[in-house]
């Protein structure tokens, strides 16, 4: 059997949150390891490990490797949290990029001023409440399951799910009108 993978990433959410969220709704234990100087940083480049100089980094079934959306594509494939079909799969991918495009307002979050975070905070509610979760609410209520896709938990309801908390952290009542996402 394998040893369990490891990440590579900062003290931090980030572009690895996601990874940790997947690897843990497939019930797979993880370790971490924290890059918390630029010499760890540099280990990384100069072994030739990081193809685009740039982490998160997953070790994991002999692989190293990187780029989020391909780590999460094989996490989601070897767990059975993704597609069952060609239809399943077109379909988890495509509210997997809706989820992506809303966290995007979120993840910048922590690196605005304070003046542009007001600004940015109203920018999250509005796409939130207008866009992205009336077409999850949609989607839900016409496909009559519980799940996003088919009738099987997977990659998309994951991702919605850590999408949720993190729109809840700005506004905590944001399911409110929002009873099949609740």
């Amino acid at each position: 059997m394998a040893g369990k993978p490891k990440l590579y990433y900062f003290d931090g959410r980030g572009k690895m949150e996601s990874i940790r969220w997947l690897l843990a709704a497939a019930g797979v234990e993880f370790e971490e390891e924290f890059l918390e100087t630029q010499k760890q940083y540099e280990k990384l480049l100069q072994g030739g490990f990081l193809l685009f100089q740039q982490v998160p980094m997953v070790e994991m079934d002999e692989m190293k490797m990187v780029q989020t959306r391909a780590i999460l594509s094989y996490i989601a494939a070897k767990y059975n949290l993704y597609r069952k079909d060609l239809k399943e799969g077109a379909l988890i991918d495509m509210y997997v990029g809706g989820t992506d495009d809303l966290m995007g307002f979120i993840l910048m979050f922590p690196f605005l001023s304070a003046e542009d975070k007001e600004k940015q905070h109203a920018v999250i509610v509005q796409n939130t409440t207008s866009r992205y979760f009336p077409a999850y609410e949609k989607a839900l209520k016409d496909h009559g399951q519980d799940f996003l896709v088919g009738n099987n938990f997977s990659w998309a309801d994951v991702h919605l799910l850590e999408a949720i908390l993190m729109v809840e952290e700005k506004k905590s009542d944001v399911l409110v009108g929002f009873p099949q996402l609740q």
